[in-house]
């Protein structure tokens, strides 16, 4: 069975700081975001996972699961995780992303040279082919058009208004580090 996603799939690649994460979403269903510091569009097709440090030497900086988005809907933190009502950004909002089933992908995507990621757009064609996660990121003449599916796609869900967002294309890169600043205002 192929688990990689279409080619043109619009895949958000995001940080899971643990395996406790990593096992909320494959035992629960769902992946959750901090509205601070969420990028700008999250009505994507898919998640990739980007495991971090505390995965242990064997599973660290690299991507190795990805799993089909369903949906989303804003919550806060302690409605998420019940057992931790006294936790200091439990009355925050959160994205609650609603998933299906975790797939491991056939070889891990590892992280070469970078180390720290949050949150990178990509596509599936990208996804497919990439051996490091510098390979994930879109080259400047297919820019163009994955934001043009981007802003389709939060005109869609209705989170923004077209006023909200600007026509011309943007560095998915940068696009991320503008969704969190916007968010911090």
């Amino acid at each position: 069975m192929d688990v990689y996603p279409a080619s043109s799939a619009l895949i958000l690649v995001a940080l899971v700081p643990s395996p406790r994460d990593l096992e909320i979403a494959r035992l629960l269903g769902w992946y959750r975001v901090p509205l601070r510091s969420a990028p700008k569009v999250i009505s994507v097709d898919y998640l990739a996972f980007y495991q971090d440090k505390a995965f242990g030497e064997e599973h660290r900086w690299r991507i190795e699961t990805l799993a089909e988005v369903r949906g989303h809907e804003l919550t806060t933190r302690a409605q998420l995780l019940r057992n931790e009502p006294d936790h200091p950004r439990a009355h925050e909002e959160y994205y609650k992303i609603q998933l299906g089933p975790l797939q491991t992908l056939p070889r891990p995507i590892l992280s070469g040279r970078w180390r720290r990621i949050t949150f990178l757009y990509t596509t599936g064609e990208l996804l497919r082919s990439a051996q490091t996660v510098r390979d994930l990121v879109v080259k400047s003449e297919e820019r163009d058009v994955l934001w043009r599916s981007l802003r389709e796609r939060a005109l869609q869900s209705g989170q923004y208004q077209a006023a909200d967002l600007p026509e011309v294309g943007l560095d998915p890169l940068l696009l991320a580090m503008l969704g969190e600043l916007g968010k911090k205002k």
